[in-house]
């Protein structure tokens, strides 16, 4: 199956922060980077702000001579890192496969996740939905079969965007597009580019692969593939393992119980013979479902000992599901979890799990 790739970038995302804490910084242009002497720089700017000019990276005092009238705060990196947190935690509930960029953006592999009557957008739709209800914030999103794309599509629309590039669409775009969007395109590059004649994508195109790398080396492969909407780069997370699970996705959303809990028993097996693999047992036990409509709902139990049989892994399973079971809601996906590892012989092993 083709592969499909969300970029989620959250709107000015610091600015929309001081917005949603500030009411009376809502549709003012917020300046976010310290005092208009500060010989900082800015972190993030409204986008009532970048009317004016005014942008990431550039100097405050420039940016005060731009928008003297504009609201300068203090970076709080304390109170972003915990929104950045919730919105990384809602992309993990939805799949293992996120590569966090910064702070506010992330890629998201969902491959897995698409079914005939569930297209990428959709999900993507479901994600800007949860970030909303979690946060108050919006975000945009680019919806494609590469990072490369899905990045260029999330920019497309902003604020609150949601842009899907398709093999139908792409040539165009990409025709269009100047030449300093595409990725790794400096501004001394793109100063170079357009000395030579190239000045979007259209003149990028005409030139065959010998002819860029002789223009620039190392990075005329990879210029030439952006050009035709290529990029094999896959999404990376890394991350030390602290429990194991696994999970399901149906076909067709399920609402009966005796069927769900055999497909729990068997997950409850699976988890059970990787803990055994690695010689680990855990403590704290958690069924995960996601509603037909992707609502996502959990519980977990903290035990007063530690398990790594099947059989007890699905009796606490078992509780967990009936008790939270909606049996008005069919649903999509169950996944049952191991936490709270401990290794009961190897004491100095660590355990990474690389996705």
């Amino acid at each position: 199956m083709e592969r499909r790739i969300l970029h989620i970038d959250m709107d000015a995302f610091y600015a929309q922060i001081e917005q949603r804490d500030n009411p009376r910084l809502k549709g003012k242009p917020v300046i976010v980077g310290g005092k208009s002497s500060s010989r900082g720089v800015v972190a993030t700017a409204s986008y009532e702000a970048r009317k004016f000019g005014v942008h990431s990276a550039m100097p405050v005092n420039r940016a005060h001579q731009l928008c003297p009238d504009g609201y300068y705060v203090r970076p709080r990196f304390d109170v972003y890192r915990a929104e950045s947190e919730k919105i990384m935690a809602i992309f993990r509930s939805y799949t293992e496969h996120v590569q966090p960029v910064a702070f506010d953006e992330a890629y998201l592999d969902i491959t897995h996740l698409v079914r005939r009557d569930m297209p990428a957008s959709q999900i993507a739709a479901f994600i800007k939905r949860d970030i909303l209800e979690a946060t108050c914030l919006t975000c945009s999103a680019g919806v494609s079969y590469n990072k490369f794309l899905a990045k260029l599509s999330s920019g497309m629309n902003k604020p609150d965007g949601l842009t899907v590039i398709h093999h139908g669409n792409v040539h165009d775009l990409l025709m269009s597009l100047p030449i300093g969007a595409f990725p790794g395109v400096g501004q001394v590059t793109e100063e170079k580019m357009k000395q030579d004649g190239i000045h979007n994508g259209q003149d990028l195109f005409k030139l065959s692969e010998n002819e860029l790398i002789k223009k620039f080396g190392k990075r005329g492969p990879r210029l030439y593939q952006y050009a035709r909407g290529i990029d094999h780069s896959v999404v990376k997370s890394e991350r030390i393992r602290k429990s194991i699970g696994k999970e399901t996705t149906f076909e067709v959303d399920k609402n009966d119980d005796e069927e769900i809990l055999a497909i729990i028993r068997q997950l409850s097996q699976q988890v059970s013979d990787k803990l055994s693999r690695y010689d680990l047992s855990g403590d704290v036990i958690t069924v995960k479902m996601k509603e037909f409509d992707f609502r996502a709902t959990s519980k977990q139990l903290k035990l007063p000992y530690r398990i790594s049989d099947a059989t007890d892994i699905y009796n606490v399973c078992y509780d967990l599901y009936t008790s939270l079971k909606n049996p008005d809601r069919p649903i999509r996906l169950v996944g049952v979890s191991v936490g709270n590892l401990e290794e009961r012989q190897f004491m100095n092993m660590t355990i990474y799990d690389f996705i």
